[in-house]
């Protein structure tokens, strides 16, 4: 007989006790999507080769499932990586104003696009576009949903069916096989490499122009560096060239700076002195520059912005309410008077060797308390921007080093502090765990201590 005729069906497992409560909190079509996904997956499994599952064995699985479905996405976890900008842990930390503003505008209705005063349609780039603007006098600013849309509407709206000058280094690919020249295609705009791949003089470019040229870019490279016998040509020396041509110059900055004195790398030039050096136009990342939401900012001339803003793309790169709720309230932190008060992506970044010091030694303290006979070091160590910025930039930290317990391997001790709820994420270095304070959040501290005591009880145990 068959094996796979032994498997129940549907009404069976929905009728099964395991999965009693989830028939009281899920629609039938929910359940009957689930069970069917793993009555699918057994038929295959069988029919490699595998057993049959029991009844109780797929009805546990399918519960399981269910309420692994029902947790928050994405979930939180706890960042003790020292990666500040950590792409995979959804980049910056917004701030407490940040998340009152987006409950407040999720909870109901809110005037998105609504002028409450004059009783009439509004528009909804009025709520952040003038607060973008105070942070750059004399330059207007418009937000998309991320800075790759941000490329790809200034490309569309300034350089469509038009040459755009750029140095052959700067072909970079960025995170997901996100690739320029792509970017450049789907904006139809006319890719014209200048330069080589390692030395771009400003000669080549002024060889490069003509009538048909539309826009010069210079694109910030990401976690991309050419060293050694390198040549790459300043902004300033760009604006000047596309002033006298005519030809406006965007500048991808991607992430690093925002202004001249903000934390961070200072091999990156901030979008401040990008704009004071003549470029026309810079684009850059919410959440890797400002420390809040994705966004996309392009900030710059008016009539190039304006241009930019009433592009047809520009309603298809439009971002939601939340975004923009996210968005003004980090802006307006960038103005307080202690922005890193404000901001916790900032924050991280201004933490002094002293604060970093004494944030290391309570940690080490929580672990003492939390897991008797852990013998927690504080060390020097490095952390990074992350986000793509300053990839060869260091920032000096204090770290706390765990050995794992006996019988417990690096990895295995990485894995039981994932998944604690919530995960801790930590990273490993010859052999051994390490914490840096630098990224844990207010209230962070103990949920580390929670973590490790519980994964080293559990190898304790065995389990």
């Amino acid at each position: 007989m068959d094996p796979r005729r032994q498997l129940p069906s549907v009404d069976r497992l929905l009728a099964h006790p395991a999965l009693a409560e989830a028939a009281a909190a899920w629609s039938r079509r929910a359940l009957v999507g689930v069970l069917r996904d793993a009555l699918d997956a057994a038929r295959a499994a069988i029919g490699r080769g595998a057993a049959a599952p029991a009844e109780d064995e797929l009805a546990a699985a399918c519960a399981a499932r269910l309420a692994s479905l029902a947790r928050p996405r994405p979930r939180r976890v706890v960042n003790a990586t020292g990666v500040v900008i950590h792409t995979n842990l959804g980049r910056a930390p917004l701030g407490a104003r940040a998340r009152a503003w987006i409950e407040l505008a999720a909870a109901g209705y809110s005037n998105l696009e609504y002028e409450v005063a004059k009783g009439e349609r509004g528009h909804r780039a009025d709520h952040v576009d003038e607060l973008l603007g105070l942070l750059f006098p004399g330059f207007a600013a418009h937000v998309v949903n991320n800075n790759a849309a941000a490329l790809l509407l200034a490309l569309s709206a300034l350089a469509k069916d038009r040459d755009v000058l750029i140095s052959r280094g700067e072909l970079i690919e960025i995170g997901g096989s996100f690739r320029i020249p792509e970017i450049m295609e789907c904006s139809g705009a006319q890719l014209r490499e200048v330069g080589t791949t390692n030395r771009t003089h400003l000669a080549d470019f002024e060889r490069a122009l003509s009538g048909d040229t539309g826009l010069i870019l210079r694109v910030w490279p990401s976690n991309y560096r050419i060293v050694g016998f390198t040549r790459q040509v300043p902004v300033a020396e760009l604006a000047a060239l596309g002033k006298g041509a005519g030809v406006p110059v965007l500048a991808d900055q991607g992430c690093g700076r925002l202004f001249r004195d903000s934390p961070g790398p200072a091999s990156e030039q901030s979008v401040e002195e990008l704009l004071e050096d003549g470029a026309d136009l810079v684009c850059f990342s919410g959440d890797k520059m400002l420390g809040g939401p994705q966004a996309g900012v392009l900030v710059g001339r008016r009539e190039l912005v304006r241009r930019c803003a009433k592009h047809p793309l520009a309603r298809a790169l439009r971002p939601g309410k939340l975004t923009l709720a996210a968005l003004a309230a980090t802006a307006l932190g960038a103005m307080a008077k202690d922005p890193a008060a404000e901001l916790p992506a900032l924050r991280m970044l201004s933490l002094t060797e002293a604060e970093l010091r004494a944030a290391a030694e309570e940690l080490a303290a929580a672990l003492r308390a939390a897991v008797p006979g852990c013998a927690p070091e504080v060390v020097a160590g490095v952390s990074r921007v992350g986000g793509g910025a300053a990839p060869e930039e260091d920032l000096p930290t204090t770290l706390v080093r765990l050995d794992p317990p006996a019988g417990l391997s690096d990895d295995a001790l990485l894995a039981r502090l994932r998944a604690h709820e919530p995960p801790v994420v930590a990273r490993v270095e010859e052999g051994r765990v390490l914490f840096d304070p630098r990224t844990l959040l207010p209230g962070e501290r103990a949920i580390v201590a929670e973590a490790v005591a519980v994964a080293v009880a559990g190898a304790v145990r065995g389990a």
